[in-house]
């Protein structure tokens, strides 16, 4: 009834009024990128499942640390390959692990740039599960003391926060608890609050040599059919005293995002994780989609749906995109 006096055509008309009104806004400063950090020196693997995506050695990261910290990226997430696993994971907390000597390297290259640690133990141990075993189950209680040793060996190498990504019951609580008790009171916790049983981690397992060796990780990550569950977890990690909410995977899991935004006040992140960034680059490859134009259309879809933190692998495209448009 309101045509013709009403025309939302009229602010669409040219780039300039399209841009006026824009209610969604990605920044570079929101996005972090993924590294995945490898034994040896002076190599670069890319990933056959996610391309333009490496494996590097510890000498390599000043250039990453530089390339990111140019592009307006100011934080990146890290992930350790070990030269040896075993069935406690005991390499996630060693003092001169590989995570370990990333961190310090990271810190002395670009101090700025803000280093977060995954904290699990899928990439440390021999089966491939994030925990202990004991008789091939998963157990939750014996696994908490080996992830707060590892969060705070991380914090004690110079991280600037830690994300447990195991999702074991109680975990937030019994790292904040050991940070604390070892005078790391100021580093934040950003917990992987609501983490499917999603079928999109497939390149990462290969990225990061995680594939369980039996079973699946059903048992402790979520159900994709359940969203008031993912508010019960979150609540969880907000009492045990988490600083920032993570949703993963994010595209199949927008409505989760919001219900998170909705529900809480910490900042939300979204992991844009391995398989829907493969997805893109793969039809993109094919020429079937404008690949730039879909990453941003994705990551936009992230932030409208309520987060404000995005870890993709498209961090640095994405950040090159903005500078081009700016």
């Amino acid at each position: 009834m309101l045509f013709p006096d009403y025309r939302p055509r009229r602010l669409r008309k040219n780039p300039a009024f399209r841009a006026l009104i824009r209610e969604t806004h990605l920044s570079p400063s929101q996005l972090i990128y993924p590294l995945f950090i490898m034994p040896g020196k002076n190599k670069r693997e890319e990933i056959s499942s996610m391309p333009g995506v490496f494996r590097v050695t510890v000498d390599q990261l000043g250039k990453e640390a530089k390339e990111c910290l140019e592009l307006g990226i100011n934080g990146v997430i890290l992930f350790g390959l070990p030269d040896k696993k075993d069935a406690m994971g005991s390499g996630a907390h060693k003092k001169d692990g590989i995570i370990q000597t990333a961190i310090k390297e990271l810190k002395k290259c670009g101090p700025e740039l803000l280093v977060i640690t995954d904290v699990c133990l899928c990439e440390y141990t021999d089966h491939g599960h994030c925990g202990c075993l004991i008789n091939k189950e998963v157990d939750n209680d014996a696994t908490l003391e080996i992830l707060a040793k590892t969060a705070l060996s991380h914090a004690q190498a110079g991280a600037d926060m830690v994300a447990p990504s195991d999702m074991m019951d109680g975990r937030v609580a019994e790292i904040r608890a050991t940070l604390d008790e070892n005078n790391f009171e100021s580093i934040p916790i950003m917990s992987y609050s609501v983490k499917y049983a999603s079928a999109f981690y497939g390149p990462f397992r290969e990225a990061a040599d995680c594939t369980p060796q039996f079973g699946d990780r059903r048992s402790y990550q979520m159900d994709p059919a359940n969203s008031r569950e993912a508010l019960r977890e979150a609540a969880l990690d907000v009492d045990e005293g988490a600083d920032i909410l993570m949703v993963k995977p994010a595209v199949a899991y927008l409505d989760i995002i919001t219900k998170l935004r909705d529900e809480f006040d910490l900042p939300i992140a979204a992991y844009h994780v391995s398989g829907e960034y493969a997805m893109i680059k793969a039809a993109a490859e094919k020429g079937w989609i404008d690949g730039d134009r879909v990453m941003a259309e994705t990551l936009l879809s992230i932030k409208r749906a309520g987060a404000d933190i995005i870890i993709t692998y498209f961090a640095k495209d994405m950040a090159r995109l903005l500078k081009e448009d700016l």
